[in-house]
């Protein structure tokens, strides 16, 4: 159950496609799991020159215990 003011931590920063991955594993036990690069805000087009950053993925600091063994 989650704590009212539970802030979020990053837990990983890598390439998108792990990302996605561990995000799912992450849910597949009740984890939710939030995605963040910059390219998903304000750009619908597609990317404008360069490549993307890692991406972060981030989860309630309550739940960093069970996610530990993932």
């Amino acid at each position: 159950m989650k704590q009212k003011g539970d802030n979020l931590i990053r837990v990983f920063t890598g390439s998108e496609v792990s990302a996605i991955l561990l995000k799912g594993e992450l849910e597949s036990i009740g984890i939710s799991a939030l995605i963040q690069n910059d390219y998903q805000a304000g750009n619908s087009v597609g990317f404008m020159g360069g490549t993307p950053s890692a991406i972060d993925l981030f989860i309630q600091e309550s739940d960093l215990k069970e996610a530990e063994a993932i």
